[in-house]
């Protein structure tokens, strides 16, 4: 069996840093160690002289757009940004077209997934106000949980009735399945925005979305889904937090998802990127993103995602009212960490465990998240010291535009290892090999 050596790196895994080696064997990690490497036989040396030595990045929130919206990007698009940017794993949200809320629509992601997904990958189940019954027919190994759109969405996926609600909570908990939640009041959001339309007319300048989408939106949604999980004894992610008021509804059943562009970002940006910052929640006050930011550091917040949303350029033109809301993230979101990192607002270590161990705590993801041995051999290899700039013909998301456009970064992502196999190495995807499907709360898991 193949058998390859990384040697001379600093890992940092489990709280810990230190100078070492990982030996993997086949698509796994045989052995962990500080100092000097095993000698042996080994098919291929990586050389880590100079750099650190991470688990494989999970991303808990991306919107890879297939199918159905394959013009903005797809799994094969994304995936490769994906790698590009450490990133190993990702759990795919469900407004794609057809939406992901029957059993068919699940099992056509799964295997599409299949044949194009570079990297690792899951697919949650999207929650109606109609179709609590067939959470009960999922199979509990195939998905990471279920996602609820509360209060905020598009067609069908607003689970806007009260009953419905409490029976996708009650449903979910009896289950064991997570739910996790995009929380903002859509009746709150109507009411700013019409105002804001007497105001200003008929499409009003982005710097107003954060009023419009305000923090009471947020908050009041958010606060019934926690109010609900509590109810029910629910596991709740509240996705994307915005404000730092939200950071008080942490519990021991309700955990915080942060996203990199509210925790890089805030409100006093939109005067330089204007629209490409658009997003759901709204990017807010600078004093919202520094709470943020303490909440990664503290504990308060546990998982750091991107919500990496593509659309067309020619879709984000125009303001609060015409402008589509997302961002595509997944290709920058470790480097612009370890910036922050830099910057003192978070150890590597604890960004190791927003971005590596508590997704796969949360959601039970089977052997990822980790350098253990007998786990998946997952990992991020990234350098500081040689600064580039992120320019158009190097972004791999399919609309090839980045709100990091210009960012000169002086972290880079050496080579990224996926199930063994390296799958980008300085500046080029390798894409001979694909990507496993992800199995959760399996007893091989995290927990």
């Amino acid at each position: 069996m193949r058998q390859t050596l990384i040697t001379n790196g600093r890992i940092v895994n489990e709280g810990q840093s230190f100078d070492g080696f990982v030996v993997i064997e086949g698509d796994c990690i045989k052995s962990i160690g500080k100092g000097e490497a095993p000698r042996g036989d080994y098919d291929e040396t990586v050389d880590a002289t100079g750099c650190l030595v991470l688990p494989g990045i999970i991303d808990d929130h991306v919107h890879f757009r297939e199918p159905g919206l394959t013009h903005k990007a797809d799994m094969a698009s994304e995936s490769r940004a994906a790698a590009a940017g450490g990133v190993t794993s990702y759990l795919d949200m469900p407004n794609t077209v057809p939406q992901t809320t029957t059993l068919e629509a699940l099992q056509d992601k799964r295997d599409r997934a299949r044949q194009k997904s570079l990297v690792n990958y899951g697919f949650f189940f999207g929650a109606t106000n109609g179709n609590s019954d067939l959470f009960a027919s999922l199979d509990r190994h195939a998905v990471p949980g279920i996602k609820l759109f509360m209060g905020s969405s598009t067609g069908n996926m607003l689970v806007d009735k009260y009953g419905s609600l409490l029976k996708v909570f009650a449903e979910a908990a009896r289950l064991g399945l997570p739910v996790m939640a995009h929380c903002e009041d859509t009746d709150i959001i109507n009411r700013n925005m019409e105002q804001m339309k007497k105001a200003y007319g008929d499409d009003p300048d982005v710097m107003l979305h954060p009023l419009i989408r305000s923090e009471e939106a947020c908050f009041e949604s958010a606060a019934l889904a926690a109010a609900l999980a509590r109810q029910f004894g629910t596991r709740l992610h509240i996705a994307h937090v915005s404000t730092g008021r939200e950071l008080a509804l942490a519990a021991d059943n309700v955990t915080l998802e942060a996203t990199v562009a509210h925790l890089f970002f805030s409100s006093a940006d939109y005067a330089q990127k204007g629209s490409l910052i658009k997003c759901n929640p709204a990017i807010k006050r600078p004093e919202d993103r520094e709470a943020l930011r303490r909440g990664i550091a503290d504990g308060t917040i546990s998982v750091v995602g991107t919500d990496h949303a593509p659309h067309l350029l020619a879709d984000k033109q125009g303001g609060a009212a015409k402008a589509t809301s997302g961002m595509p993230m997944v290709q920058f979101s470790l480097v612009t960490m370890l910036e922050l990192a830099d910057k003192g607002v978070v150890t590597i270590e604890r960004l190791v465990e927003l971005m590596c161990h508590n997704p796969a705590r949360l959601f039970s993801i089977s052997r990822r998240g980790f350098l253990r041995a007998g786990y998946h051999a997952d990992i991020a290899i990234v350098q500081r010291g040689e600064p580039w700039t992120v320019r158009k013909d190097i972004i791999l998301s399919k609309c090839k535009w980045s709100p990091m456009e210009g960012h000169c970064y002086d972290w880079r992502v050496r080579r990224t290892i996926c199930n063994g196999h390296t799958v980008y190495a300085d500046g080029h995807v390798i894409d001979d090999t694909l990507g496993q499907e992800l199995t959760f709360r399996t007893d091989d898991n995290t927990l």
